[in-house]
């Protein structure tokens, strides 16, 4: 059975990839006319996107990247931005 949801119920949502790391909260939905294009993601403290962006306040995910929304929002691993702190401590090992 397909449950319909409000996109202002998805405010201030949490969103996880789909690896299971805290990515950060839903800010804001990108509308076209007839379908969402995208979601604005803000990066909140100790979220994995805080850690990657820096200073930034967050990003665009598309919504073809969206997994699930129910509680939280499940996005694709691929909708991560690069980190180079993973790929220091690769190669470091």
């Amino acid at each position: 059975m397909l449950k319909m949801k409000k996109i202002t119920e998805s405010f201030d949502m949490k969103v996880f990839t789909d690896e299971g790391d805290y990515f950060g909260d839903i800010e804001e939905a990108m509308l076209t006319q007839t379908k969402v294009y995208g979601w604005r993601i803000r990066a909140t403290k100790n979220s994995f996107l805080n850690k990657v962006l820096g200073t930034a306040k967050g990003v665009i995910v598309p919504h073809q990247l969206v997994k699930a929304i129910g509680d939280i929002m499940i996005i694709s691993r691929s909708a991560v931005p690069s980190y180079g702190g993973e790929e220091e401590s690769a190669k470091a090992e």
